[in-house]
């Protein structure tokens, strides 16, 4: 199918099926700004789930951490983010549309080479390249102005320069503040990493792409603390980072190699304190390549930009009893984007004898809905009863649904759009055989399992 098309599909099938709606649809929505339904929030926190479980659950070198949304603005002042953390801003002279000038730049010479130029020369290159106005299709532009992307709010009750504070523009910091508590409370020795999953904002100018760019997202974040490393001995955790997350998203979510890349910074698009960044960005039906997650080896900008500014005491007290301060590899998923990269990945339109069938092929560990169960008839109570007896049981062990409402056919083809495994159907032959047809959803091929028998049979399907 088009590209474009299946976007717009996708689109549509998270608003019928619950996944993803408008925000504040009732009052006429906000721009760019989207809830998470029932199916929605459950994909959400299987993958958060999934992550956490490769990343924190099952590893002795990592610990978790849920840190404050608004915090003293001296953070967000030593991070750089007050001063750097800003868009160069470009209006078009014929129809005054705002545009980010960077981002123009980026789609007609590619990234590294609009990296290269200075932000007060943006509105200067859009008119010298011929650029035009994606609202009008004038090519002419104001100079770049700095507008910067952190959130503002004011803590009291007047709103004043000194009351000022901001949401937080990312989860790392919150890593970096509370370093020096990690390491008194766990006494972890290093190599040792912090891992936090919330919700970060950010004033974008262009939000769009669906749930690609909002200004209202969640980060999945991992400060991970090395030794300062003598010549290239940072290299060698970087990669294996770099091995498991390759792993996530392949065996985890299901996301093809073909789909992904690793596209690594040129050294003038590079952050000056980083000494290798990349980008692992998903190729996305309608506007292609797109970031999902950023990694990096960060050396020791961020814990010394916090000792300059707070004067606290964030070094490390290695085994010979000398002071260091650790050296840091980051990995920065984007949770909001990696879901519509799954909900991308999954989507799938089968012909079935002569009818389209829409299905989305979540890998099962991900999956909003595990199981549903049905009754063959929702008319026959002896069915009913039946159906929730065996209902109840599973839910017990994953997520299931019971679902009675229209034709086997119908509910199957819903269960389908959900992504769901399996289903399971009772039947009159349920009754008196002790046995209920299991329906898979990748082949829809059917088999008869015991009812006694349904627990281990799925224990099996879901490891």
């Amino acid at each position: 199918m088009p590209e474009q098309n299946k976007m717009e599909k996708i689109v549509s099938l998270c608003k019928r099926r619950g996944f993803i709606f408008p925000d504040s649809e009732i009052y006429g929505g906000l721009a760019n700004a989207w809830d998470y339904g029932p199916y929605g929030v459950e994909l959400k926190n299987n993958i958060a789930a999934a992550w956490w479980k490769r990343f924190v659950r099952t590893r002795d070198d990592m610990v978790g951490l849920d840190s404050a949304i608004i915090t003293n603005p001296k953070v967000w002042e030593a991070s750089g983010h007050v001063a750097n953390f800003n868009d160069p801003l470009v209006d078009c002279l014929k129809c005054k549309a705002r545009h980010r000038g960077d981002k123009l730049l980026e789609e007609k010479i590619g990234v590294a080479e609009a990296a290269k130029i200075p932000f007060e020369q943006v509105g200067r290159k859009l008119a010298e390249l011929k650029i035009t106005c994606p609202s009008c299709g004038a090519a002419s532009w104001t100079e770049a102005r700095k507008f910067n992307l952190l959130f503002e709010t004011n803590i009291g009750v007047v709103a004043d320069a000194k009351n000022k504070a901001y949401l937080r523009g990312e989860t790392a910091q919150g890593i970096f503040i509370n370093f020096k508590n990690i390491v008194d409370t766990m006494r972890k020795k290093l190599p040792f990493g912090v891992a936090q999953i919330g919700k970060a904002f950010r004033n974008e100018i262009t939000p769009g792409n669906f749930i690609y760019r909002t200004r209202e997202f969640e980060q999945m974040e991992i400060e991970y603390f090395i030794e300062p490393p003598k010549q290239d001995e940072w290299k060698k955790p970087f990669e294996e980072w770099q091995a498991e997350i390759k792993k996530f998203f392949k065996d985890d979510l299901g996301i093809g190699e073909e789909h992904l890349r690793w596209r690594r910074h040129e050294d003038d698009e590079r952050s000056f304190y980083s000494k290798d960044t990349y980008d692992v960005e998903y190729d996305f039906p309608s506007f292609g390549w797109g970031e999902l997650m950023g990694f990096a080896y960060r050396t020791d900008y961020d814990l010394k930009q916090h000792i300059k500014y707070s004067g606290a005491d964030l070094s490390f007290t290695g085994d010979d009893g000398k002071k260091f301060v650790p050296h840091v590899i980051e990995p920065s998923f984007g949770l909001t984007r990696t879901l519509l990269s799954v909900l991308c990945e999954a989507y799938r339109e089968e012909d079935v004898k002569g009818e389209i069938r829409i299905v989305l092929k979540f890998r099962k560990n991900i999956a909003p809905v595990k199981i549903a169960v049905f009754p063959l008839l929702k008319n026959k109570p002896e069915l009913v009863k039946k159906a929730r007896e065996i209902y109840d049981r599973l839910k017990l062990a994953c997520a299931c649904e019971f679902d009675d409402n229209g034709n086997i056919g119908k509910r199957y083809r819903r269960q389908d759009e959900i992504g769901t495994p399996y289903c399971v159907t009772v039947d009159f032959d349920s009754l008196d055989k002790g046995d209920v047809t299991v329906r898979d959803r990748d082949t829809m091929e059917q088999e008869r399992v015991e009812i006694d028998k349904l627990e281990g049979y799925f224990a099996e399907k879901f490891k």
